[in-house]
Parts: structure tokens; C-alpha cells; sequence
């Protein structure tokens, strides 16, 4: 049988296991991403662990979420990931150098190499041909400290493109559409791999779309061939000689197959509030729009800004419209500034942001309550915006410009059509305007053991947790409902996100957006009993923040029950020893309600078996059949009450 490129990848970091579907496996790590929403924690948990330098071939530490400095609290989280990042050996991306995917994948991304990062779009290196997955945090403090990546054995998944995308739609409809087929879910415990002709007509940055975004069906990671496309992007970044092929083997075969027409594929755009709500952009069209933003991980290439301002190169946007642009990283700014691009934008009335992930994570931007915001952003879940009651759409550079034009959800072939617009013919440059000078390199080793770690009043040590007890009972604090994301558990946005690295007070938001009295009654019970979550199908999908596993945990949070789990939350809950359990019969959702009191005895015998656990509803006089999947190590992380203790003493 021919192996795939996911394939090919694996075998070769595999250290512990067996390439077998649902299988544990082990890869050792090549290079590992931080950024600082979720980097602050990472730095103390190395901190907590005692290491001395990163272990890793390539390590970066970016400043790209949070760059709104309101008050002192941001500027002292950057000086303490600075310090950090010379304390420990890793590279540092300055505030403002750009968002860590494109960033990395322009100075850094080599094919053929593994990554994790603590940032679920990770995935997009695979446009570059690399196996790289977003996890939690501990998971790449853990990859720094030399440790490999412990993941169950994905199913890999063969998408066939054939065909050539038509004018006016891009890569971002094509994401889209495997969102439309397949929705948040589809992905889960499954490596995606294009293939086939239809690959050849993507440049790298187009595949960068589509990668980053299988985040958002779940996927452990997305993974592309490195070809002749991937060799013209490293040459144009000044990095050709890092520059290794490697294909798919023409008979390779794959364990789900899947195909997409390129040359079918319509402009189409996701309806608030979830990634998978996609429908073509005609269908939508003639919904009032009130802001309108381009940029972020998921649309960051040269050519989507390129495109846009070329739609609205001597045009005005709608008056009602607020037209906003980030560049994803300082030297496609440049790019975009030397071609003219920046300026035909400006004229059109754009506001030129500075380069990051800004409103992705809520962080400015916040759109009206009762208006449409179109963003080219992977994520629209409820909140995320930073305005509670708002109303993001999904769609591309030209979804995007067509409507500011217009004032309106407007497909652009129509808008072509009545403002008289040609399908812009781009002249990008053959060569990136590289600029290296806002990454800082690690010092030598000697200089950092020497290096002190700068720590502002709003950076607290990490909480210890007290190993989980043998018999558990405690009342369903909350009962939610299906695909409940991490930024409904722990929100981001300019009111949370200042607190990342103070967990007491960041525990202040948790569940917030659900239920703004969970906090106030969680902490009236930790210490009596603790409490439980209930949860539906896909618990935990989107961001790989950990913070929401530690300020529920911290908050006395003892145990989750769910239908399903997204797999970095899922992780993430066992790294600071929360027990995960699904319901053996789904059923049993609807038969606990919040207030019940739930008891689970005997764990300590029952998890280090596998398979059956038995809770008992006191209030109902009922039990239910409940299942983990933890691992051996994961278990013995629960029981300690989280794996840094653990790893604290092995690495000692």
C-alpha cells in the first residue's frame, strides 16, 4: 500500500506505538510555537518544571493576540514573555512583527519537520508540508522540555481536489465548503490530507487557508505535499534551501476518502454564530453590514490583501461601513505598501490596524449589537468579538470587499457586475520584502541560566491542585448544550485577556458568557464538595487555551460529563487533573438536570481499568453508565491532580 504525506510524516518522529486508528502514539517534536495569550502559562509552567533551556530544534515565542496596552497589564505580560524567552532559549517575535502562523511560516516552517503549539491553528504549517498540531499548553511546555507528543493514532483523511477555482472565489471558499459538508466536528480525531490534481493550482499561502482553518472541523491537523509550490515560497522568503519534497506515493491510500471540484466551488459564507453555518453568499445577499474586517490567521497571505485592494482601488466603501484591515505580519505590510495596495485601501476608506490577530480574539474591533460583521476570521462563536449580542459572519477577501462596497452581504461576481469590475489580474512580487529585524534571537546558554525572570503584580504563580479523591460527590453546577467552545468557557476579549496570566482573577470570567453567576457559586462550594459540568456533544471545541481547564479547576471544578469532547480540551482537562467522562448512552444527557447531586466512588481502582465508570445521581435516585479514554499516563495525572507535579519530579 503507498503511504500519503500524513503518513510519511508520522513514521518518521514516531518513537512510541503504532500508526492504528485510536491507538496511543508518540512523535517526537521538531519545533514548538508560543504566542502570548496563551505563551504567559507556558513560561511558568517551564518555570514550574525547573528547566533550564528548550530542547527543541526551533522554539518561538510571538506577541500577536493582545496588543492593546489600555493599561499597564499587557506591557508587563510582553516584558515577562521577553525575559522568558531568553531565560529558556527561545526566539523572540516582538508586538506588532505579525500573527505567529504566517510569521512562522515565512521565517521558520521547514517540510517534513513536526510542531505543536499552544494555539489550535497550529494546523496551518501543514501548508507547508509539516505535521503540526495545536495543543494546550502543558503539551508544548512538556515538547520544549524534550518530551514527545502523546496523541491517539488520527484517522487520516484524503480529500481529492480536482478542477481550478473559478474567478472570485479563493481558498477561503474552499475551507468553507468542507465546513458546509462536514460541520465542526466532521474532523475530530483525524488527520486532513489534500491531494490530487486540483492541489497544483494552490500557491502556499492558499493552502495556508485551508490549513488553518481544519482547525475548525476538529482536526487534529491538516497536512499538504511539499512541491514545487512550496519550493517557489521559500525561495521568494530567501529560504529555498530549506526546501525538502515530499509527496504522497501515487497508489497511497487513505482510511475516509472525500473530493472537491475546485472549478464548482461558489463564494460562500459562514451565518453567525459558528464556523459550519455556511451557505452560498447569495443566498445571504442584501443583509445590511456594518463593519467588515480583513486579515487574521486564516486569510493572511499578500494576495488576499492584494485582492481587496485592488476591488476597491478608487472606490468609496459604504458610509456605513466600517472598513478594517490587519496586516498579518509587518513584512506583508511592507509588501502590501511598496505595490500601492496600502494606499489604494486607505483611499477606499480603510483603517489600517497594526499587524496581529486583534479583532479575532476580541481584542478592539468589537462590532455594534444588531449589526452584520463580516470578517475573513476562522471563528465566529458567540462573544468571541468581544460584543455578547453580536453577529459575525465568515467569508473571503472578496466576500468581504464585494459587500464594504456595497453596504450590503453582496457576492462580488455580482458587485463586479454592477460597479463594473474586472477580475483583478495581480502583479505580486516574486520576491517577499523579508525583514528579520523585530525577531530577537536567544541568547547563549550561559547568558540565559543568568537571565531573571521580570514578573509584574498581575503575573501569579501557577495554583496547586490537590490530587483527585477517591470517591467524589458533588452537585451539576452547569448543564450546556452542544459544541460549547473555550471562549464561552473562558472568554477572551479586552475585558478577560488582561488577566492570562493571573489566574485568580481571570477565574472571575469563567462560564461568564453561559452563566454569569457560575463563578460567584463556584466558589462557595469548592471547598465543601466541588462541583460538575454536564455537557453535550463536542464540549470544549475551538481555541487551545488551557485557561479554560485551570479557572474551573481552580473554581473546584472536580469532573466533566459530556456527550463527546474536542481533543485539545480534552487534554487539557487532564493535564490539571479534571476527570472527562462521556455517557455510554447519550440518553442519560437529558436525565440530569443542574443542581443534581452526583456521586462517583471507588476512582482510584475504576480509572486505572479503562472503560466503565458508575455515577450515582442522589437527587434521582438513578445511575448512569459513564466511559473515559484516558490514557495510562493520563489517568495517573487525574489521580495527582495534574501532570505538572509529575513531570516536575521525572524531569528533577
Amino acid at each position: 500500500m503507498g503511504r500519503g504525506v500524513a503518513h510519511k510524516l508520522i513514521e518518521s518522529h514516531l518513537v512510541e506505538g503504532e500508526l492504528v486508528p485510536g491507538r496511543p502514539i508518540a512523535l517526537s517534536v521538531d519545533q514548538t510555537l508560543t504566542q502570548d495569550a496563551t505563551g504567559t502559562l507556558v513560561m511558568q509552567e517551564l518555570e514550574a518544571l525547573g528547566l533550564d533551556r528548550t530542547r527543541a530544534e526551533v522554539s518561538v515565542q510571538y506577541v500577536d493576540h493582545n496588543l492593546l496596552q489600555a493599561d499597564e497589564k499587557n506591557a508587563e505580560d510582553h516584558a515577562f514573555l521577553h525575559s522568558a524567552a531568553r531565560r529558556y532559549g527561545l526566539w523572540y517575535s516582538k508586538p506588532g512583527n505579525g500573527v505567529s502562523h504566517p510569521t512562522h511560516m515565512q521565517r521558520f516552517g521547514v517540510p517534513g519537520k513536526t510542531m505543536v503549539g499552544s494555539d489550535s491553528h497550529t494546523c496551518a504549517a501543514g501548508s507547508l508540508g509539516m505535521l503540526a498540531v495545536g495543543v494546550g499548553g502543558l503539551e508544548v511546555a512538556m515538547a520544549i522540555a524534550g518530551r514527545p507528543l502523546r496523541i491517539t493514532a488520527p484517522q487520516i483523511w484524503g480529500v481529492r481536489l480536482s478542477g481550478e477555482l473559478p474567478e472570485w472565489t479563493s481558498a477561503k471558499d474552499v475551507i468553507l465548503e468542507m465546513l458546509r459538508r462536514h460541520t465542526v466536528s466532521g474532523g475530530v480525531n483525524r488527520i486532513i490530507e489534500y491531494h490530487g490534481p486540483g492541489v497544483d493550482t494552490l500557491t502556499a499561502m492558499d493552502r495556508h487557508v485551508i490549513a488553518n482553518m481544519g482547525a475548525e472541523l476538529g482536526a487534529t491537523t491538516t497536512v499538504f505535499p511539499a512541491d514545487e509550490a512550496v519550493r517557489d515560497f521559500l525561495r521568494a522568503e530567501g529560504r529555498e534551501e530549506d526546501f525538502t519534497e515530499l509527496l504522497a506515493d501515487p497508489d497511497a491510500e487513505y482510511d475516509v476518502t472525500d473530493e472537491i471540484d475546485l472549478s464548482t466551488i461558489e463564494p460562500l459564507i459562514a451565518r453567525p454564530s459558528a464556523p459550519d453555518k455556511v451557505v452560498p453568499v447569495r443566498e445571504a445577499a442584501g443583509e445590511d453590514v456594518g463593519q467588515v474586517v480583513i486579515g487574521s490567521s486564516a486569510n493572511p497571505g499578500l494576495r488576499d490583501y492584494a485582492i481587496a485592494a485592488a476591488m476597491v482601488k478608487g472606490r468609496q466603501t459604504d458610509s456605513a461601513v466600517s472598513f478594517d484591515v490587519n496586516p498579518s505580519s509587518r513584512q506583508i505590510f511592507s509588501d502590501m505598501t511598496r505595490m500601492g495596495a496600502t494606499f489604494d485601501l486607505i483611499n477606499a476608506g480603510a483603517r489600517i490596524h497594526q499587524a496581529g490577530c486583534l479583532g479575532c480574539i476580541g481584542m478592539g474591533q468589537a462590532p455594534a449589537v444588531g449589526r452584520n460583521s463580516l470578517r475573513t476570521f476562522p471563528r465566529n462563536f458567540p462573544g468571541r468579538s468581544g460584543t455578547k449580542e453580536d453577529s459575525v459572519w465568515l467569508c473571503s477577501p472578496e466576500t468581504a470587499a464585494a459587500s464594504a462596497l456595497a453596504g450590503v452581504i453582496a457576492d462580488p461576481r455580482d458587485v463586479a457586475e454592477k460597479m463594473q469590475i474586472a477580475y483583478p489580474e495581480l502583479d505580486l512580487p516574486e520576491r517577499s520584502g523579508v525583514n528579520t529585524r523585530m525577531l530577537v534571537p536567544p541568547p547563549p546558554r550561559a547568558e540565559s541560566l543568568q537571565e531573571e525572570l521580570v514578573k509584574g503584580p498581575n503575573i501569579s504563580a501557577l495554583p496547586d491542585f490537590p490530587p483527585l479523591p477517591d470517591s467524589v460527590e458533588a452537585p451539576v453546577l452547569l448543564k450546556v448544550g452542544d459544541d460549547v467552545s473555550t471562549d464561552e468557557i473562558s472568554p477572551a476579549g479586552a475585558q478577560a485577556l488582561p488577566f492570562r496570566s493571573n489566574v485568580p482573577k481571570l477565574a472571575e470570567f469563567t462560564f461568564t458568557r453561559i452563566d454569569e453567576d457560575y463563578p460567584r457559586r463556584a466558589r462557595e462550594i469548592a471547598q465543601a464538595s466541588g462541583h460538575i459540568v454536564v455537557g453535550g456533544e463536542n464540549y470544549g471545541q475551538g481555541s487551545s487555551r488551557e485557561h479554560a481547564a485551570i479557572t474551573p479547576r481552580y473554581l473546584g471544578l472536580r469532573a466533566v460529563i459530556a456527550k463527546s469532547f474536542a481533543r485539545i480540551h480534552w487534554q487539557n482537562l487532564a493535564n490539571f487533573g479534571v476527570l472527562a467522562l462521556t455517557f455510554a448512552d447519550t440518553a442519560d444527557y437529558d436525565r440530569i438536570d443542574a443542581g443534581d447531586v452526583l456521586i462517583l466512588d471507588d476512582l482510584h481502582k475504576v480509572l486505572p481499568g479503562g472503560g466503565d465508570v458508575t455515577v450515582r445521581n442522589d437527587t434521582k435516585g438513578e445511575a448512569y453508565t459513564l466511559r473515559h479514554s484516558l490514557t495510562e499516563g493520563q489517568v495517573e495525572a487525574v489521580l495527582a491532580g495534574g501532570q505538572i507535579p509529575l513531570l516536575a519530579s521525572a524531569l528533577a
